[in-house]
């Protein structure tokens, strides 16, 4: 994704993460990272519509790898990171996730111009409380509890780098038996769910810029 035409002087904007980002199966109008940068505008502040790279699936290594391939070289006023998810349902080693995380809030802030305030954090939400968990036989209560461990590390790791870290775990368990909440995928989360996030990181987000 670019800029729109004639929007360079507003700050710009990007989002790394996975499917949580890219909006699985909601328009693109409905992506978290899209509500935030409008909810930003509607309280005056000027920022374009975010860049994005994350894909659906991804880990943190495949975001890594991802980004390296990408070759962007921009710096952003704004950048934003989400991902782990994967790590998790794929059952890979929590302390694993916690060397790449490290690396990807590194590469972060590189794109931040080197500035950790610019850079913030969404935690991971739980897919636990989606009906695609619910039908698959994984053991709900399990998933939250590796989720929760998950983001332990991150809220661990971005307070050592300096980096803000927004907790909508909480925010996505209430789409709990709320088909409203939930994508028609039934795995991922609708944009009433994502608009709850922008909503949670907009008093934070406002205070980076």
């Amino acid at each position: 994704m670019t800029p729109k035409p004639g929007a360079s002087a507003d700050a710009n904007y990007l989002a790394l993460g996975d499917s949580y980002t890219i909006g699985e199966s909601v328009p693109e109008a409905d992506r978290w990272s899209v509500l935030l940068a409008g909810l930003l505008r509607k309280d005056g502040l000027t920022i374009t519509d975010p860049d994005i790279i994350a894909r659906t699936g991804w880990t943190t290594s495949e975001l890594s790898d991802a980004i390296k391939q990408s070759g962007n070289q921009k710096t952003y006023q704004l950048v934003s990171l989400l991902i782990g998810v994967n790590n998790q349902y794929r059952g890979q080693d929590v302390e694993r996730y916690r060397t790449e995380f490290r690396a990807l809030l590194q590469t972060a802030t590189r794109f931040a111009g080197g500035k950790p305030g610019r850079v913030f954090v969404l935690s991971i939400p739980d897919w636990g409380v989606t009906p695609y968990a619910a039908g698959s036989g994984r053991d709900r209560p399990q998933i939250a509890k590796e989720i929760d461990a998950f983001n332990a590390v991150a809220l661990d790791e971005c307070k050592k780098a300096g980096i803000v870290y927004v907790d909508i775990t909480p925010t996505s368990r209430t789409a709990a038996g709320d088909p409203s909440q939930i994508a028609e995928d039934g795995l991922h989360f609708s944009g009433k769910q994502y608009r709850q996030w922008a909503e949670k990181a907009l008093p934070v987000v406002k205070k980076l810029l």
